[in-house]
């Protein structure tokens, strides 16, 4: 009997590291072309913004470190240009995971403050544990941070980047390319899917509704957006994603004044039931985001 269990044990090891292997090969980087300067890259975990300028790259994100040989192959199929800029929209590894192969000495890795620190803090426990080398852990944080905003200029194009408050995370920015017309908005949007608010790393509801309200500011009805999840969006699907949240938050608000406790609320479909069908397929179910607003709107 004892044999046996080692032999399953030994047959279900194997099985799962032969899965996960398929897993990696089966990803593919595809590409969107959103301006005739500003691409969109999709494969495993948050999508990349490319840049092409006049001279060097200006890339956003760069998902996991596995997969960075492909992600490579795919921004040379655009060009030959050197990355010289890389931008993490926040510190959570499938945006910023793959820092320590995108990092050289001609490319500079910018954040919000905020991003630095997280990264720091969680790269410095694999450093301790002799997971990660010395220098990886140097390459993945970034080496210029700002608190409120930065802006960078190529040509006539200019990039601003700006710091929006306890929305995702506590260290998100948004990335507005003016000429082009392109924001990549990270993980303060989710586009056509309930969203992920990481409520540990200083995230909020109301945060994240107010990062959306700071998009609508800056853009038209002709902006193309890349979201930290799901396919290229437009103004109109924001206005009605925002206007979803606000409706969601309000009916848990009405049920926390009631006394309705976290339970109660994770099981009333009713909260989320006229979205459900267009934004609760992805990664966070229906229930789970109702979790996500009571926990945070408790906090407030």
């Amino acid at each position: 009997m004892k044999k046996l269990r080692c032999i399953y044990l030994l047959f279900f090891t194997i099985s799962c590291l032969a899965s996960l292997s398929a897993q990696e090969k089966e990803v593919t980087i595809t590409i969107d072309t959103l301006s005739q300067q500003v691409y969109m890259l999709t494969g495993q975990g948050g999508n990349i913004g490319i840049y092409v300028g006049e001279k060097q790259v200006f890339m956003i994100d760069d998902q996991f470190d596995r997969l960075s040989a492909k992600i490579k192959t795919a921004i040379s199929s655009l060009t030959d240009k050197p990355i010289a800029f890389l931008f993490n929209t926040h510190m959570h590894g499938d945006h910023s995971g793959g820092n320590a192969r995108f990092n050289s000495e001609g490319t500079l890795l910018i954040a919000q403050d905020n991003v630095r620190n997280r990264i720091q803090t969680r790269q410095k426990v694999k450093l301790d544990a002799k997971e990660i080398s010395l220098e990886d852990y140097t390459k993945m944080l970034p080496e210029i941070t700002f608190s409120e905003d930065i802006t960078l200029y190529d040509g006539e194009e200019t990039i601003m980047a700006f710091h929006v408050h306890n929305a995702h995370t506590d260290g998100d920015a948004m990335v507005y390319f003016t000429q082009n017309n392109v924001l990549h908005m990270g993980d303060t949007y989710f586009s056509e899917r309930y969203p992920y608010i990481d409520l540990k790393s200083g995230g909020s509801i109301s945060g994240y509704i107010g990062a959306h309200r700071k998009a609508l500011m800056v853009i038209n009805e002709d902006t193309k957006i890349i979201p930290g999840h799901g396919r290229p969006s437009n103004r109109a699907a924001l206005e009605a994603y925002v206007q979803m949240l606000e409706i969601i938050k309000n009916k848990v608000l009405a049920a926390i004044a009631a006394g309705k406790s976290l339970e109660e609320v994770k099981t009333t479909t009713a909260l989320t039931s006229d979205y459900d069908a267009t934004f609760g397929t992805g990664f966070i179910s229906p229930e789970r985001f109702r979790e996500t607003m009571y926990t945070s709107l408790k906090k407030q």
